[in-house]
């Protein structure tokens, strides 16, 4: 028995919402699970919009089960503690793979960047905001 970590799609119709859960490998999309691990709202616009216990992801992965594409880009972002919303998260990964394409096709090595820290930013502007009102 393979077990996969994946999301199971609840919620009406346009409003979903996701569990994570360990599950067989041959069971359906929305059908038995062994353990719940986690909720994962998408359409909601806060930062606190994934509830995952990380210990029993560490626990499943540790017995061989491996996660689809999406959860294990949710447990990066859990695992990141970073406090913007995972649409703003998502958007920084895409822009920083679409940079590493460009670069590959012009032939020129760009390590990838990780994400901005939102508090690495005002710190960053501030200087520049101290040099323009002593001018």
């Amino acid at each position: 028995m393979s077990v996969r970590l994946r999301l199971q799609r609840h919620g009406s119709k346009k409003n979903p919402f996701y569990r994570v859960v360990a599950a067989d490998g041959r069971a359906p999309r929305d059908g038995r699970y062994i353990e719940q691990l986690g909720v994962f709202h998408p359409l909601v616009e806060t930062a606190k919009v994934l509830n995952l216990d990380l210990e029993r992801v560490d626990y499943w992965l540790s017995t061989g089960a491996k996660p689809s594409d999406r959860v294990e880009a949710l447990i990066r972002y859990a695992r990141s503690g970073d406090v913007q919303t995972i649409q703003e998260y998502e958007q920084e990964r895409r822009e920083a793979k679409k940079a590493q394409r460009a670069a590959a096709l012009k032939g020129v090595a760009v390590p990838a960047p990780a994400p901005a820290k939102a508090e690495a930013a005002p710190a960053e502007e501030a200087p520049a905001a101290d040099a323009a009102a002593d001018e």
